[in-house]
């Protein structure tokens, strides 16, 4: 009779121990199911400090409000700045460091983007006439046009960074 217990207790053991694989079969790169689609949230952007001129700095908030299901924004967003069939990837603000948020329905956060006003006509100068957003996790973008002026240049790419995103509210 002691078989039985022996049995049932091997058996469960075997079933924890492949429940604490980690996570099934999910291969690198692919989409992380509780990421927040971009689809999923209404996005704003702002114009809070736009840089009046050529060599002025300026930061453009970019707020998030879930609209479906409980999702996740675990590191940054991808922003790249459009000119006609050009795309300059921004990168990430250094030093900056991304906090795992949740968002349930109704939930917002925010990113800003910070960048140096290029001259206009300048070759290091890029232009912009638009900004993709993709969201952390995902591969699908949105675009949104870009009104802020000219990008300068720094080395190969913009004069811009993102920043890491903030829960808004409580």
């Amino acid at each position: 009779m002691r078989a039985i217990p022996l049995t049932v207790t091997a058996l469960a053991a075997a079933l924890l121990l492949t429940a604490c694989n980690g996570g099934g079969s999910k291969s690198e790169g692919s989409k992380n199911s509780s990421a927040c689609e971009i689809g999923g949230v209404s996005v704003q952007i702002g114009s809070a400090s736009v840089a009046p001129g050529a060599g002025d700095t300026g930061e453009i908030p970019v707020s998030l409000t879930n609209q479906s299901a409980p999702c996740t924004l675990d590191q940054f967003a991808g922003v790249a700045l459009g000119a006609g069939g050009t795309e300059a990837k921004v990168p990430v603000l250094k030093g900056a460091t991304a906090q795992k948020l949740k968002l349930n329905k109704g939930d917002s956060a925010t990113f800003t983007i910070s960048y140096v006003r290029g001259k206009a006509g300048d070759r290091t100068s890029l232009d912009a006439k638009t900004v993709k957003i993709t969201l952390p996790g995902t591969t699908a973008s949105r675009s949104f046009p870009w009104s802020y002026g000219p990008v300068a240049g720094q080395g190969s790419g913009p004069n811009a960074s993102v920043s890491a995103f903030q829960q808004v509210g409580d």
